[in-house]
């Protein structure tokens, strides 16, 4: 599809024959604004460059999901930009971060020859100075020639200018006008990152950190980092997306009506951070990207096509928005990492806008085997980054292969606890297979440490499911469905039981929320209440089961915390 034609069929758009989109009314609160921006983000960010760029850096789908990784490849030649919108005028003086404010005829305060636009020319003549002096020197005698007629800080004018500032380093600025409307008020920002005061106050509120602990603060900055950025839709990476996230974090905490949003020349994602309804603990996580349609499900791609969804049908590209959900940090939960999940994904038409959610991208479980499939055979083409610093490009190698599989497992493990045991033993199957391979037994001795890695991240796996039944268990969950407390405890001592014997071998974490989740069903008031304190005589058969049972429980925790006892003293 030819990229001008983007979008031209959305009733509150007018699109010109150059491509440029303009909205047909002004645009009075966040929500119109941020629609607005993404159309125009998707189409002259993403969809412009994918028609000019030959071999496009297309993102996988899975690469959305969360936890997210850093790409240790640039583009320079593909746009990157950030900004920030506030959904009321400026007070310029007052505002917490720096940039250069562009002047418009509606601007909040009037100028000194009064009310009227009679300083339209000098006006524009200082909005252009202002761009002149931060873009690079080839493109300024094309901007002068493209802004001559045109009132920049307009918003019918922001398609035009997105190409000139996506090419600049620093944030640009949209508001609110006097009269309510969103223009271009500034550009070149600094968006501040107090990163340093952010992590600390964090760390220590999840109890990560102690106030003077350096070994424990060494010990667990890099997670806590990790998880503070993941809340924002960000790996650590870039100073641009750090700023993002961080800025957005305090525009939240101060009760701020904003949207920010920015694009990596790394990443080739759209991420958008806006606020939400008041009272919500966090903004709410948005990203865009093109990926390719990887499923073998015939009806999917006959769907997508029938429907004229695919930007591309040769290459089966599509335009995906995914939508997240932020969760509190939670010590006690088995996926202890898990700062966003996936909420939503839509798939967005290319030329009326409208989404698919019934096609799942991101998710696709059986697409994932097969990869992991394609990587122990060799047969996977791409990249990954192993320990987050090394690029790995194939897997023609058993040592790429077993780069491939940490980085797999890493970026799938909290996904592969919780999902269902029928796609868990398809892993099994596969990894099993060829870690267990005995003919392979010499290559792996040779690659000895990398080897041992990838059985601790599948170990650490593998012993979390376990917990992750208890975790389930303690609300009276057991495979989707409400169980009773008669079922609730023969599974659960059942599988302590099981499990006492191993727990020697266990990560040290990991006992500690068996012992967590065993104790919170130990301490359930209806419990003791009904069934513990209760005479034998006022109960009946299954109540005396219950009671019996619940010793046992008592019983086996006691076991773990003496097993956890000798491990700490070793």
């Amino acid at each position: 599809m030819n990229w001008q034609k983007a979008f031209s069929r959305i009733s509150t758009l007018n699109a010109l024959k150059n491509g440029q989109l303009l909205p047909r009314c002004p645009l009075r609160s966040l929500e119109e604004l941020r629609f607005f921006l993404d159309l125009v983000h998707i189409k002259f960010c993403l969809v412009k460059p994918f028609s000019e760029v030959r071999n496009y850096p297309l993102v996988d789908a899975r690469d959305l999901l969360p936890s997210f990784e850093p790409n240790l490849t640039e583009y320079p030649d593909l746009p990157g930009f950030s900004m920030v919108a506030f959904e009321r005028p400026l007070d310029y003086f007052n505002e917490v971060f720096q940039f250069d404010l562009l002047h418009t005829c509606r601007d909040p305060e009037p100028r000194e020859t009064g009310e009227a636009c009679v300083l339209e020319n000098p006006l524009q003549s200082k909005n252009q100075d202002a761009f002149l002096a931060h873009l690079p020197r080839e493109l300024r005698e094309q901007f002068k020639a493209d802004t001559e007629d045109r009132q920049i800080p307009d918003i019918a004018s922001y398609a035009l200018l997105t190409g000139y500032l996506s090419r600049m380093d620093r944030a640009h600025v949209l508001s609110q006008d006097r009269d309510g409307q969103f223009y271009l008020s500034g550009i070149y920002a600094s968006l501040p990152s107090d990163l340093d005061t952010e992590l600390k106050r964090f760390g220590l509120k999840a109890r990560k950190f102690r106030p003077g602990d350096n070994r424990l603060y060494e010990r667990n900055r890099e997670f806590v980092y990790q998880f503070l950025m993941e809340l924002y839709g960000y790996p650590i990476s870039s100073e641009r997306k750090t700023s993002a996230a961080i800025f957005a974090r305090r525009l939240h905490k101060m009760g701020e009506r904003f949207l920010i949003k920015a694009l990596g020349q790394s990443d080739r994602t759209l991420t958008s951070i806006f606020s939400t309804e008041p009272g919500q603990p966090y903004p709410q996580v948005e990203k865009a990207a093109l990926v390719p349609v990887e499923t073998r499900a015939s009806e999917t791609l006959d769907f997508l096509e029938s429907e004229g969804y695919f930007l591309d049908r040769k290459k089966k590209v599509v335009i995906l928005r995914v939508i997240y959900s932020q969760h509190k940090f939670d010590p006690n939960n088995v996926r202890q990492d898990r700062a966003l999940s996936v909420l939503r994904q839509e798939i967005v038409h290319p030329l009326t806008g409208r989404v698919c959610t019934s096609v799942n991208l991101v998710k696709d479980t059986y697409t994932m085997s097969l990869k992991l499939n394609d990587i122990v055979r060799g047969e996977f083409l791409g990249q990954a980054v192993y320990k987050k610093n090394e690029l790995v490009e194939n897997t023609d190698s058993h040592e790429k292969r077993l780069k491939f599989l940490h980085s797999w497992l890493g970026k799938h493990q909290r996904r592969m606890i919780a999902y269902s045991d029928e796609f868990y033993a398809e892993i099994v199957r596969v990894l099993d297979g060829y870690l267990g391979d005995p003919e392979l037994t010499d290559e792996f001795n040779e690659l000895r440490d990398i080897y041992q890695e990838v059985w601790s991240s599948y170990g650490f796996i593998k012993q979390a499911r376990k917990i992750k039944q208890l975790e389930d268990l303690r609300n009276r969950i057991h495979k989707g469905r409400k169980i009773s407390y008669l079922e609730m405890l023969t599974l659960s001592t059942g599988l302590l039981t099981e499990l006492k014997f191993e727990f020697a071998n266990f990560f040290e974490a990991l006992i500690s929320q068996a012992i967590h989740f065993s104790e919170a069903m130990l301490n359930d008031r209806y419990l003791i209440r009904t069934y513990v304190k209760a005479k034998d005589d006022q109960l009946t058969d299954n109540g005396l089961k219950i009671k019996k049972l619940y010793r046992r429980l008592v019983s086996l925790v006691d076991e773990l915390k003496a097993i956890r006892k000798t491990r700490a003293d070793a």
